[in-house]
């Protein structure tokens, strides 16, 4: 039995040897979800290199540590002359550039959006895997875990809300905005109405569907954006004045990461705050 037990155990350690060894040691990510989730999980000196979004902060949470890594613009010719053993890149990523980039010879791996917190589970178990770090990964997991038994801890308030962003488009059923909502305990407005995926809400029908709560990512221009007259429209300042409007920037729900939760947990918040 020692011997078995002895054999395992040298088995497990040329294993994990065999993985460190494997792990990349100059990675290139090309896009700002991507980005996020190495700069979480990666090693000192592993991940090279970030997509100019990753320092962008109406669009990147991390935007102020993003600034200690080499920026790309997606671009083939700079990904090819930084040499790197893995590049990593979103789904929707420029394709030309992606094939390209193949075709060189490079191994690139691509994440597809997360729509769930399924979806953000499998994301950072996947980078942990890809980087040789799955302790962190899965440290971070234990982080979403702790962060979402709180949230349940809470009992769910009933109250409806309706996300409004620029140029008038909501979150509804199958986004992980709707999932967060879900999860903070309110009811989707969107999704009641039939909506799915990232649509448009006519300022008529969310005046007529007076939501408790309204969600709005007011504020992520620098300056007067036709994008934001929804926000000025004397339709949407008389529902919102008597309501509890919520600003929360898009940045917290344009990618899945443990800070996405940092959505629920100001919804739940605003919801117990709320009249």
């Amino acid at each position: 039995m020692k011997r078995i037990m002895a054999i395992l155990m040298v088995s497990v350690l040329n294993a994990s040897a065999a993985l460190a060894a494997e792990a990349p040691h100059r990675v290139v990510s090309m896009n700002v979800c991507t980005d996020q989730l190495a700069m979480l999980i990666a090693g000192e000196g592993q991940l090279y290199s970030v997509s100019y979004l990753a320092g962008d902060r109406n669009a990147s949470v991390l935007a102020d540590q993003a600034g200690g890594y080499v920026v790309n613009h997606g671009l083939a010719e700079e990904v090819f002359l930084m040499q790197p053993d893995l590049i990593i890149a979103g789904t929707f990523t420029t394709r030309t550039t992606v094939e390209l980039l193949r075709r060189l010879g490079f191994r690139v791996e691509e994440f597809a959006p997360a729509n769930s917190l399924d979806d953000i589970r499998e994301h950072i178990s996947r980078m942990g895997t890809l980087l040789g770090r799955q302790e962190k990964a899965s440290a971070l997991l234990a982080e979403i875990d702790d962060a979402l038994a709180k949230l349940r801890a809470q009992p769910p308030s009933g109250k409806t809300v309706a996300t409004y962003y620029a140029n008038s488009y909501t979150s509804g059923s199958g986004t992980l905005v709707d999932a967060l909502i879900g999860i903070s305990g309110l009811e989707n407005i969107a999704a009641q109405l039939g909506l799915t995926g990232t649509s448009k809400l006519p300022l008529e029908l969310l005046v007529l569907a007076s939501p408790d709560l309204v969600i709005s990512s007011e504020g992520d221009y620098p300056g007067p954006a036709l994008a934001e007259e929804g926000y000025v429209h004397p339709a949407f300042k008389a529902l919102t004045a008597g309501k509890k409007a919520v600003n929360i920037p898009s940045k917290y729900s344009i990618c899945g990461a443990p800070f996405t939760l940092e959505v629920a947990q100001i919804l739940q918040d605003a919801a117990g705050a709320a009249k």
